[in-house]
């Protein structure tokens, strides 16, 4: 049965011994972000758990970080099912979508804040990265527009400073991001885009938000079929964009024409700050929220990070969809690697039928996205494409370079990319700009010998009497 909310979720995941919270009072300016930091470099991710921060300095709410992406247990945890089931699940959603359910009222208006009673800064937004961001950011909002001409609704998540009590900065890294037309199609015409802001939504939500779905393909439709109920949705006060009823908080705003202000910098998922520059303002012109609501923030920066994990996850499973029920290619598994921040580091396990099929898989996968997949390695399927090592393994020993390695140029390139341009370039004359792609194909072109390693059923039996030689707790 789909989680009745974000609640609900937290919930579960506390039963599940994958929440921790930390009691200690902390410095929204630094501490939260410090300690997240830590949690996801020091604790391996298949033991990491989200954090629940029960009290924060200067304010009421608590705040939560992790519980979408602290790993890919804690996203299956979201979609309600086990870790290997998560392409078929996304398969399914995107195939099949489910309509949502419009409802007259919900607890995301239980309180309501309009006009000069708004203050968004009362909100426990962190600074990220201390010295370098511009100041406070949400990183996990959800954000609600429609195209002014077909009507069809966008949810998407970007980053948003915090500026003054109704004014907010928003980041749009590129134009393939749906917004952005929405966006131009009413600058055209001379008007403003009415947007909504969600923060704390069903899981389901946050994860369709940061995925990369078809244009004029309802995310509320994707995540109530990966939910597998109808989501229950409700009108706002002050427009007539519809939000998750159950969410914890939803700003209402509207995109003013016209007008850009200077954003930024912002500790991005690459693991460098992007730049500054001249970005678009949102004016909030309601506050809504439940009482003793709970914030709900990503961990994003440098990788590992919570967005890495959610990104990468959301990204990979829309290319295996594509390639092995699309292009009914021999593919076995899909991976986004976390030095590459969910986007510029593809891994592709396959049985190639031919010579040169791993080329075919690596074309297949650009096609879903042409920004991402900057390097693309393709490997036999005996190795885990999920450890780094094993594919750093594969690429020194399956590869000739001269033979094996491929650059394709002239390619869109991956939002935020450092090494792309100068940091001083001008956004405008930076997102004109062409890129390139790698591909290695690290698949056998002939017999070799046996690996060197003792037989995997031998590994088997010492893992089953690991303790048995002493070893557990190390």
């Amino acid at each position: 049965m789909a989680y009745k909310d974000l609640r609900e979720y937290l919930a579960v995941l506390e039963a599940k011994g994958k929440l921790f919270h930390v009691k200690n009072e902390v410095d929204r300016t630094w501490e939260t972000s410090a300690i997240s930091r830590r949690v996801f470099e020091r604790i391996p991710e298949d033991k990491r758990p989200a954090l629940f921060f029960e009290r924060i300095k200067g304010s009421t709410m608590p705040m939560t970080v992790g519980v979408l992406g602290a790993s890919r247990e804690i996203y299956s945890l979201a979609l309600e099912c086990a870790v290997e089931e998560i392409p078929d699940r996304w398969a399914e959603a995107q195939s099949a979508p489910i309509q949502p359910e419009l409802v007259s009222d919900g607890p995301c208006h239980e309180v309501v804040y309009e006009g000069d009673d708004i203050d968004v800064t009362r909100l426990p937004a962190s600074t990220w990265t201390v010295e370098h961001d511009s100041g406070p950011y949400l990183t996990a909002p959800c954000v609600v527009s429609h195209d002014p001409e077909t009507g069809e609704r966008n949810v998407g998540t970007y980053r948003i400073e915090m500026r003054s009590p109704r004014r907010v900065g928003l980041q749009l890294s590129n134009a393939t991001r749906d917004m952005w037309t929405h966006i131009n199609k009413n600058e055209k015409a001379g008007r403003n885009t009415p947007c909504s802001i969600v923060l704390g939504a069903d899981p389901t939500v946050g994860l369709v938000a940061v995925s990369r779905v078809a244009y004029g393909l309802d995310e509320f439709s994707v995540a109530s079929a990966l939910r597998r109920e109808p989501l229950t949705l409700v009108k706002g006060i002050t427009n007539d964009l519809q939000v998750p009823a159950m969410s914890e908080i939803v700003l209402e705003g509207e995109v003013l024409c016209d007008v850009r202000e200077p954003e930024g910098p912002f500790g991005e998922y690459t693991g460098y700050m992007s730049d500054a520059g001249p970005s678009y303002v949102i004016q909030i012109n309601a506050l809504t929220h439940r009482r003793d609501p709970i914030f709900h923030d990503f961990l994003s920066q440098m990788p590992p990070s919570e967005s890495s994990v959610i990104r990468g996850t959301g990204r990979e499973v829309a290319i295996f969809k594509h390639l092995t029920r699309d292009l009914r290619l021999p593919v076995r598994d899909c991976h986004f690697l976390h030095p590459g921040g969910g986007a510029a580091l593809l891994a592709i396990s396959m049985t190639p039928k031919f010579k040169g099929q791993a080329l075919q898989a690596a074309w297949g996968a650009w096609s879903v996205d042409p920004s991402l997949s900057k390097y693309t390695v393709v490997v036999d399927d005996d190795i885990d494409i999920r450890s780094e090592f094993e594919v750093l393994w594969a690429i020194c020993w399956r590869t000739e370079p001269q033979r094996d390695v491929q650059i394709v140029r002239e390619t869109p390139p991956t939002p935020l990319d450092p090494s792309t341009s100068p940091p001083d370039m001008p956004r405008a004359q930076r997102r004109n700009l062409l890129s390139s792609k790698v591909l290695i194909d690290a698949t056998r072109k002939h017999d070799f010998p046996p690996n060197a390693r003792p037989p995997r059923e031998h590994l088997r039996r010492v893992d089953e009497r690991w303790a048995e030689y002493g070893f557990s707790g190390l």
